[in-house]
């Protein structure tokens, strides 16, 4: 079975979803059967390879929204991260341009396959929410790649040009033809669809019959959870 997240590495909710469904995914029967396979989604592709402040500034100066609500709405996310084992630094947060860094997670598939994507991607998510570092900086996604066992001059050869460009805006124009609206988005074998950071046990519940079921059409199989939507609301 194939499962497709869309999602991006700007997005809070994104790591937390992640997090669920790997806990959801460790526990089903046929999960070495099952190949993950990660879709790239730019909530803010307008936004400057860095901004200058904090992710506090950025949504509330570029998005519009009220600081206090902004802050509410960080602190909210870090208990739900925190639940799931991860620590949010929003003090810390470089707020970044992250389609060099989906190209990254588009090499790596391309080099390494499916697992080297993997840990990339979560390298990627835990080097922004976690340790504060820019990952739109070169240096910092060729460390991300080389530990993930690329060859670090292969990967500031790619990142210096435009591979996996058409790549990247592949994965954005497919998600807009499947209607998403914020994202982490999960499609099941391309039967069912969870849209944001659902409770582990969602999951679990849409596992088996995404696995038993093979024809049917895409369709929503609970309300959207946790997300972040395109306007930027809910991050």
């Amino acid at each position: 079975m194939l499962v497709e997240i869309w999602s991006d590495i700007g997005c809070p909710w994104c790591f937390i979803g992640k997090r669920r469904f790997e806990a959801a995914l460790s526990r089903f029967e046929h999960a070495p059967e099952v190949e993950v396979r990660w879709r790239s989604y730019q909530l803010d592709p307008s936004l400057p390879e860095r901004f200058e402040g904090s992710e506090v500034e950025y949504l509330s100066k570029v998005k519009g929204m009220d600081p206090a609500q902004v802050s509410g709405m960080l602190e909210h996310v870090t208990a739900q991260a925190a639940g799931v084992g991860l620590n949010y630094r929003f003090d810390q947060l470089v707020v970044a341009n992250t389609f060099t860094a989906h190209r990254l997670i588009h090499l790596a598939r391309d080099l390494g396959g499916a697992e080297t994507a993997a840990a990339v991607k979560e390298a990627l998510l835990a080097a922004h929410f976690e340790q504060g570092q820019d990952i739109s900086s070169h240096d910092v996604l060729v460390k991300i790649g080389a530990d993930a066992g690329l060859e670090p001059e292969t990967v500031r050869e790619a990142l210096a040009g435009t591979k996996y460009t058409d790549s990247v805006n592949a994965d954005t124009a497919e998600a807009r033809a499947l209607g998403l609206s914020g994202v982490p988005f999960f499609v099941l074998d391309r039967k069912y669809g969870i849209s944001g950071a659902q409770p582990e046990e969602v999951f679990t519940q849409a596992l088996t019959p995404a696995w038993q079921d093979g024809q049917r059409p895409l369709q929503p199989v609970v309300p959207e959870g946790g997300a972040c939507a395109v306007d930027g609301s809910g991050c």
